[in-house]
């Protein structure tokens, strides 16, 4: 697996739309916002041409323009990491347009992002064997004051924090707005996981493997295409095993289980050592003799392997930044999880 440089002082950090720009309101004030706060700390900045479109269809711009600033971006001598400005719908549609055997030889550069954003996180893992960041967009760090999660980004991005650990409080209903663009994520419920062993016990255990993952949205919709390579992956690092980090956004709770159901039987669970499940957009729903807990646990127990469940992990923040493709080790206490990552 490969790393990129991690960002230096005074280095610069840029900014590419492969999925949705900075182009309304409450993203594009708060994207300015965040620049300026980067300024502030000393950073250069360098955004990508797509960073305020929105001309296009579920993503900043056209495919081909989308590919080619992100291809272009992650190429350029003088950048030193890139944030993605947004999530999305369609990021999948610039993938044929990207030439990953290029990006592969390429000087390995941190990438981060999320939701939409899995169809690079994941496929940069997967298909050019470097790792790359499963946290926050770019313009969550307008927000004041910064919650510690985006502190634990850069911190990650800097090469400062190389473990993630839950926090106290999660946010159920956001207050950000077009009004409020700088708003701090509205955290009002108590973080409580649900961590189950291969015996299905709640207990304290430790889990490790290599991390691979994202939003389960974009990864049934990669699995069976030519940008599958998820059974060549579990091969080459068949001695890890893979510790799979997984959260959904538009799915509900049968769209989770038909997404599961789908990896599992594609074989992409095939050398899972365990499960690390985000609190799904959809959190408490429930119907049809299943909830977001049964959704997961009917397809993966018999795996017998940890799982758990609620994490920071996704669209309901905050997010514990995650680097994917990094080998990783997951220890369980009580109510609480915390995950260090080595990355070779």
């Amino acid at each position: 697996m490969r790393y990129g440089k991690f960002l230096p002082e005074k280095g610069t950090i840029g900014f590419v739309a492969p999925s949705f720009g900075c182009n309304i309101e409450p993203y594009k004030s708060a994207f300015l916002h965040a620049q300026e706060k980067w300024i502030e700390e000393g950073y250069q900045l360098s955004p990508g041409p797509n960073a305020y479109e929105g001309r296009g269809i579920g993503i900043s711009n056209t495919p081909e323009k989308c590919a080619r600033e992100f291809q272009e971006w992650y190429a350029k001598k003088d950048v030193d990491i890139l944030i993605s400005c947004g999530g999305g719908e369609l990021m999948c549609e610039i993938l044929p347009k990207l030439d990953f055997d290029k990006i592969k030889e390429e000087e390995p550069k941190w990438f981060m992002g999320y939701s939409d954003n899995t169809n690079l996180t994941f496929l940069l893992a997967t298909l050019c064997d470097t790792a790359a960041v499963y946290g926050p967009c770019a313009a969550a760090f307008g927000m004041e004051p910064w919650h510690k999660s985006l502190q634990d980004a850069m911190e990650i991005l800097r090469g400062e924090r190389f473990f993630v650990k839950n926090y106290e409080k999660w946010e159920k209903e956001g207050l950000k707005s077009e009004e409020n663009p700088f708003e701090p994520y509205h955290v009002t419920e108590e973080f409580r996981l649900h961590a189950l062993n291969p015996q299905g016990e709640e207990k304290e255990f430790l889990v490790k493997g290599r991390l691979l993952g994202g939003c389960l949205d974009s990864l049934a919709t990669l699995c069976g295409t030519r940008f599958d390579k998820v059974r060549e992956f579990n091969k080459r690092y068949e001695e890890d095993g893979v510790l799979w980090f997984l959260e959904a956004c538009d799915l509900n709770i049968m769209g989770i289980r038909r997404a599961l159901w789908q990896l599992k039987n594609a074989g992409w669970f095939d050398t899972a050592r365990g499960f690390l499940i985000g609190r799904p957009y959809c959190f408490g729903e429930e119907g049809f003799g299943i909830d977001q807990y049964t959704a997961v646990t009917d397809v993966l127990s018999e795996l017998q392997v940890p799982i758990i469940m609620d994490l920071d992990i996704g669209h309901l923040p905050p997010m514990m930044p995650l680097v994917c493709g990094s080998l990783a080790k997951a220890e369980i206490r009580e109510n609480s999880i915390s995950i260090m990552m080595e990355y070779k």
